[in-house]
């Protein structure tokens, strides 16, 4: 009863919440995340009423089966953008776009907090800001997917976003591996191989072979359904058992290997979207199955967000600088890379901005700089919950005014009872 209690409440905040931050043209993603805050352990959560708000960061956490599921969903939607006509025109363009936009954000972060450590080497270690230099290449899929699908957007931007944001993430895991490798080196004074190279390494391409192999699946197994309930469930079904795969962990001597549910699921969705004719209505569909998921995924987001790490003055000064840096990297990153593939001049202007928002794969990368142990792994997962805090707030609306500028958002036609109402009324 409590854990349907929570949820419906859940709902019915973020719900009612966007329709607040419509009055002030805001995207829904924002209204979702604010109302996750109101009913999270540091607002309603404090009556410490189970089943009416979030009680705990532990409560928060035993939702995590509807985040994984979410972000699976998210991951496949993406990877059906990667069809092969279109990626003959933007393939290359999104590929050193996203390469070269991650590369600079590890760069200027690197720089700044390098340079934070002189200043204050207690306070900023060097294995901490060689790592949070990896973390500030993730971009968070989940955000910027529904203010697109919100706002419908369309054009040059839009098109070539969704492809790097995928291809974001593969680069980010792999410049993560590498620089935690280093961070670790740098704490212990001994470099690891395997988990600095061939770790990472084995991740990335097992989790595409494991989503391929599922995606050709999918592909047979909707052949003998041809209803579109039956086949909107076969997809949940085998989204399902991607993001369920996409868990397994083991280890063959000294290697580990383990997958990311984001690339398994996103290359599912792209194998089936290039084997089958009718993958985009079939996604269509999913996607408004997936709407409440959706809302309760952004809600229990909002929850999660640390709102404690305000009190320690010096990581608002280091989650600052992080925050100015990474963003710089970005946006000057897409616009530098963009110019040089001869890419619209909107999307030189423009793509960059779209890039902030950050979330689950830098919320992702920084619990695992926690075994990194005592203080260096406390500070980095301190800062990356501030920048998410803020990135989540303010990134959605960033991406939606970016892609308003960029013409890409258009008008949406007024309801018809709306209409009559405003006629009625001599309006």
């Amino acid at each position: 009863m409590e854990v349907l209690l929570a949820l419906s409440i859940a709902l019915l905040a973020g719900l009612f919440m966007s329709r607040v931050t419509k009055i002030w043209t805001l995207p829904a993603v924002t209204g979702y995340l604010v109302a996750g805050i109101l009913i999270g352990p540091y607002c309603l959560g404090r009556l410490g009423i189970a089943g009416i708000g979030f009680t705990s960061a532990e409560n928060v956490a035993s939702f995590s089966l509807i985040s994984d599921v979410a972000l699976g969903f998210i991951a496949c939607t993406m990877g059906n953008e990667f069809r092969i006509a279109d990626l003959k025109k933007v393939g290359k363009q999104a590929a050193v776009i996203a390469v070269f936009q991650a590369l600079m954000a590890t760069a200027f972060v690197d720089v700044a907090l390098i340079g934070m450590h002189f200043l204050m080497p207690d306070k900023m270690p060097l294995s901490v800001a060689v790592t949070l230099g990896a973390i500030a290449t993730a971009t968070a899929p989940a955000a910027t997917l529904m203010v697109v699908k919100q706002y419908k957007a369309e054009g040059p931007v839009t098109k070539i976003l969704l492809p790097v944001v995928a291809l974001d993430d593969v680069v980010g895991l792999m410049v993560f591996a590498i620089s935690f490798g280093i961070a670790k080196a740098l704490e212990n004074g001994k470099v690891d191989v395997i988990s600095v190279l061939v770790n990472p390494l084995i991740e990335v391409f097992a989790s595409l072979l494991v989503g391929a192999a599922v995606g050709f699946l999918f592909h047979l197994s909707e052949r003998f359904f041809y209803s579109r309930s039956k086949r909107m469930s076969i997809s949940v079904c085998f989204v399902f058992l991607a993001v369920a795969l996409s868990k397994l962990e083991f280890e063959i001597g000294p290697v580990k290997i383990g997958f990311s549910s984001l690339l398994v699921c996103m290359m599912l969705g792209t194998i089936f979207c290039n084997l089958c004719d009718f993958s985009a209505e079939l996604m269509d569909r999913m996607d408004r199955w997936t709407g409440p998921i959706m809302v309760l995924f952004f809600v229990i987001s909002g929850s999660a967000l640390e709102l404690s790490v305000f009190k320690q003055w010096q990581i608002v000064v280091c989650g600052f600088v992080f925050l100015l840096f990474r963003s710089a990297g970005k946006i000057i990153g897409a616009g530098m890379s963009s110019k040089f593939m001869h890419c619209e001049p909107t999307v030189q202007k423009y793509l960059g901005i779209t890039l902030l928002p950050q979330a689950g794969v830098a919320l992702g990368m920084s619990q695992t700089a926690m075994s990194l142990g005592g203080t260096p792994g406390l500070i980095i997962r301190n800062i990356a919950l501030f920048a998410v805090l803020v990135y989540e707030l303010v990134g959605p609306m960033m991406t939606k005014i970016a892609l308003d500028r960029a013409g890409e958002i258009s008008a949406k036609p007024m309801p018809p009872r709306q209409k009559a109402a405003l006629e009625k009324q001599g309006k």
